[in-house]
């Protein structure tokens, strides 16, 4: 009894510490939440909720208590520490998440896999991940679009917001940053301003009840694929994601052996969540 308590509570924490990522993540330009979720195993069930969300409610949204609440933590409450070490320290922190999402490739690798895998999903993997590349390179240096900030404008951007969960690989981040909605957004979730808050709130709700039917469709038919192209679409929005040379000014050597050593603790975050991951599914 003692170990099966043991073993619930270990459960909590991690789908608690992964919900916090996902969260946090979720806000970080160039990462997907819905990768990160496909990335810790949480996707495929949060899909299959949501697209029938009266089949075992009760028993569904216990399971999903710890990571909605780790998601609410990450979002909100670091939501300021994220944003100040973006501002004044961005290649630590962009390194760090970095090290976290390549540590945990190899799960998603072995996830992709899982009901086979054959010479036309590796090619899938390759070129979604050239050309979502290509695409993010074009779009961060072309896109910039002035969106006036209202209530509609803010339905919209929980729109993309939910978009980055339904659709693993799009981030929202970055269309928000192209719409210039990505810091008032984010002004707003730290202030706790509901005239921000309750829009996106409801653009996301909508979005995700909408479409997540269609995306569990597609991925009865077709999982392999899915989930190959999710694997495509993370290679691409993590090396998208690695600091501008220009960052680097005024760097010494204490500094790139810093970046070194969180680039390794986030590495072994990564690969710890994924062995956990594995041995407690």
């Amino acid at each position: 009894m003692k170990e099966n308590n043991n073993k619930g509570l270990m459960n909590w924490i991690i789908k608690f510490l992964k919900g916090m990522l996902i969260g946090s993540g979720a806000i970080l330009p160039g990462v997907s939440g819905g990768a990160l979720a496909a990335i810790f195993g949480l996707y495929q069930p949060l899909i299959n909720f949501l697209s029938n969300i009266r089949n075992n409610f009760i028993n569904n949204v216990m399971f999903f208590l710890p990571v909605g609440l780790g998601g609410l933590f990450g979002l909100f409450v670091l939501a300021t520490p994220i944003d100040y070490g973006l501002r004044f320290f961005p290649v630590f922190v962009l390194w760090g998440f970095i090290g976290a999402i390549v540590g945990t490739l190899p799960s998603l690798y072995k996830e992709a896999g899982r009901e086979g895998r054959e010479t036309r999903h590796i090619v899938i993997t390759i070129v979604t991940a050239v050309l979502m590349f290509a695409f993010l390179v074009y779009a961060n240096n072309n896109l910039n679009i002035d969106m006036a900030q209202n209530t509609v404008s803010w339905l919209f951007a929980g729109a993309i917001f939910a978009s980055g969960m339904i659709v693993p690989g799009l981030s929202p981040s970055n269309f928000l940053i192209y719409f210039n909605l990505y810091q008032p957004l984010t002004e707003g979730i730290r202030t706790l301003d509901f005239s921000v808050i309750i829009p996106v709130s409801i653009g996301a709700v909508v979005v995700v009840l909408l479409f997540s039917k269609l995306m569990r469709k597609i991925m009865d038919v077709a999982y392999a694929g899915v989930f190959h192209f999710i694997l495509g679409v993370v290679i691409a929005s993590t090396a998208i994601i690695a600091p501008a040379l220009s960052l680097y000014e005024g760097f010494g050597v204490m500094d790139y052996i810093l970046v070194v050593v969180i680039f390794l603790a986030g590495l072994l975050l990564g690969r710890w969540m994924g062995k956990l991951e594995e041995r407690y599914k």
